[in-house]
């Protein structure tokens, strides 16, 4: 939309066509905050101060909110510095997804847990698919939106050393979907269609980028599969995919019913990680780790586990159960991630939905409550009127 030798007169044009265009598609959907907070920073003093080229910039960010009329955030960083480079839209973005109408919170990081015993086992549950991940991003890189070919090359192969690192303390191997490395040459760690799709249904691995149409307008599924791959640990146990939405998810994942013990685990790792010489990831002083998309700012962290509610999902879908979560603060998915189908059996995929101005240690307890409340409503019996008086317990309403 904006170009870097534009004259003064068309940028003034082209921010009135992005303002009736961000208004047409509130008007079909409301609740796109790209659009709400696009259309006025776009007047703002902040706005009006750029260069041509840090306009694209912001037109890079917001396209996919542009592009896709059904987004709820429909923006994305194209550098860690946007955050505040374009704060007078970013800030009311972020601040209203993640509910803060201080205007005031900072996000602090912490993972003591103190001596919390999060052990299902005491809910009644035997052991559950637990899964615990953070995203992060590197100083000195691009986010991927931002990204071309040969930066995503680029960042694969500084990686390579830090995985080295890995291998010396947990073993395993390198996955790597990157055909070559152009003028570097042949790359070792490639594998074959159908080693992908291996990793792939067993979860390893993350699914064809280019298939989304969100990373598709923001630019982070380009080049694929260039600089897209993953290590992974000889336990299976802990895994790093590179080259997704954010350079790097870090995770750990398990089947056992004590929480902590992935959690603890990942933050293990992480710290083995950042003691890596040439690892240095991106933070915000106000929104802590940085991410592509505002919703997984702060810890970055998604905690989840994959918990079976027959009940709750007896008419095939996990719609009813998103109901009954939303109030506990839980998202839902299906058993391959989001937009995929629930298991036959009734599993699903659950995890606290807050990131940001909530510390790490609060979201694994968060994720233990939410289990808890969760299998209360389950496992009533009674109907609906059974359930309305558990909800009465556990929100104390009338």
């Amino acid at each position: 939309m904006f170009t870097s030798d534009m004259s003064t007169e068309t940028r003034h044009k082209l921010v009135e066509e992005l303002i009736a265009q961000c208004e047409s598609i509130l008007a079909e959907q409301p609740g796109n905050r790209c659009c709400i907070y696009a259309k006025d920073y776009v007047l703002s003093d902040e706005f009006k101060a750029l260069s041509n080229d840090e306009c694209i910039t912001f037109y890079n960010c917001i396209k996919t909110g542009i592009d896709n009329h059904d987004s709820g955030l429909g923006c994305y960083a194209m550098t860690p510095d946007d955050y505040s480079k374009f704060g007078g839209f970013f800030d009311k973005v972020i601040r209203d997804y993640h509910g803060d109408k201080t205007g005031e919170k900072k996000h602090e990081t912490d993972w003591d847990t103190g001596d919390k015993d999060y052990d299902v086992k005491k809910l009644g549950l035997e052991e559950l698919s637990m899964r615990v991940r953070v995203g992060r991003n590197l100083v000195g890189y691009n986010l991927p939106g931002a990204m071309d070919k040969e930066e995503r090359i680029k960042f694969e192969m500084g990686m390579l050393k830090s995985f080295e690192k890995l291998k010396e303390k947990y073993g395993g191997e390198i996955y790597s979907l990157t055909p070559d490395f152009g003028t570097e040459g042949a790359n070792p760690n490639l594998i074959s269609e159908e080693k992908y799709q291996e990793l792939v249904d067993a979860h390893v691995m993350f699914k064809d980028m280019a298939a989304d149409p969100y990373l598709n307008s923001a630019g982070i599924s380009n080049d694929w599969p260039f600089g897209r791959g993953c290590w992974q640990s000889d336990d299976k146990m802990r895994i790093i995919w590179f080259g997704e939405e954010d350079q790097l998810r870090i995770m750990c994942m398990k089947k056992g019913s004590n929480l902590l013990e992935v959690f603890s685990k990942l933050n293990e790792m992480l710290q083995t990680v950042e003691s890596i010489e040439g690892i240095e990831f991106a933070k915000d002083s106000s929104y802590g780790y940085v991410t592509s998309c505002p919703s997984n700012l702060g810890t970055g962290m998604r905690a989840s586990v994959h918990i079976k509610i027959p009940n709750l999902t007896s008419d095939g879908s996990d719609k009813k159960a998103k109901e009954i979560c939303k109030p506990f603060g839980l998202s839902v998915r299906g058993t391959g991630g989001e937009h995929t189908p629930i298991g036959a059996d009734g599993t699903v995929d659950i995890s606290p939905s807050a990131r940001l101005f909530i510390k790490e240690s609060s979201i694994v307890e968060k994720l233990y409550e939410g289990i808890e409340k969760l299998m209360e409503v389950e496992n009533s019996t009674d109907g609906a009127a059974n359930k309305k008086s558990i909800f009465q317990k556990i929100f104390g309403k009338k």
